[in-house]
């Protein structure tokens, strides 16, 4: 499967994470020695069920690597019209395609295992849209400090994966609804409101289920959309506002030095 890293976002005065990025891409922003975006590129490249890689919004004069080959695309100026155009060149690259992933250039702590299992676990199945989320337990127990926007639910409380896999036929249907998804993705109770306002009230008084609002969401749009709870924090820990890009930074340090002391016991072992 292709991945699209969308990495065209750059915060302008006025953003929390304007003073790191300097009026640069949020995706080259240094995290524990190495732009943001090469933890996922790094990720993306040990990951065994990856082939190639899409960037969109850099540009080779980055200086970005990946074991896997990496193509570029410039900034289409919108989400939506980065994600077409993404799916376009998997397209182009391989024919066959028929499903990519969608990955974000926040995720920072991402991991090729991660990778490797999404791909598994959805090619289970013959869906059209598989979503991952992160219940609020397995989110505050890696990351307490986190502050990461929840969706309470009757049976859980859960918070969006930033890496999730879409079969290219979503980018010729339905546009105008997910172009409005999209666009009020911060916003869990946005979004159930483009669904329909019934379901927003629903939401809202937490009278749907996980599964019950995903049946609801897919019969809305038209679509086959397949949730998956992710028991690893990493994929839904993006880096949003300047203590998450601190907690990325302090968590890569404190990794970084329990990294030999773990050598050393392995040697003598």
């Amino acid at each position: 499967m292709d991945a699209i890293i969308t990495a065209g976002g750059i915060p302008l005065p006025g953003d929390p994470l304007y003073a790191y990025s300097k009026g640069d891409s949020k995706a080259l922003i240094d995290v524990a020695g190495k732009p943001m975006v090469q933890w996922i590129l790094d990720a993306l490249g040990d990951a065994k069920k990856v082939d190639n890689v899409i960037i969109i919004g850099l540009s080779p004069k980055s200086g970005l690597t990946c074991k896997k080959p990496l193509h570029y695309i410039s900034n289409q100026g919108r989400m939506l019209a980065n994600i077409v155009t993404g799916v376009n060149k998997a397209i182009e690259l391989n024919k066959k395609n028929e499903y990519v992933l969608l990955v974000s250039s926040d995720i920072p702590a991402l991991k090729a295992d991660m990778v490797d299992w999404l791909v598994k676990t959805c090619m289970e199945t013959k869906d059209d849209l598989y979503y991952g989320v992160c219940p609020r337990e397995v989110m505050e127990a890696r990351f307490p400090t986190s502050k990461r926007t929840f969706t309470k639910l009757k049976d859980m409380e859960v918070c969006g994966a930033d890496i999730n896999v879409i079969h290219v036929n979503q980018t010729t249907q339905h546009l105008d609804t997910w172009e409005q998804l999209i666009g009020n993705r911060k916003s869990p109770l946005r979004q159930a409101a483009v669904i329909g306002w019934d379901t927003l009230f629903q939401l809202f008084t937490r009278q749907f289920t996980l599964q019950g609002l995903v049946e609801r969401a897919s019969a809305r749009i038209g679509i086959k959309g397949r949730v998956l709870i992710w028991s690893q924090a990493e994929p839904c820990m993006d880096v949003d506002k300047p203590h998450q890009l601190e907690l990325m930074r302090d968590d890569f340090t404190s990794r970084k030095q329990k990294t030999p002391k773990t050598e050393t016991k392995a040697k003598k072992k």
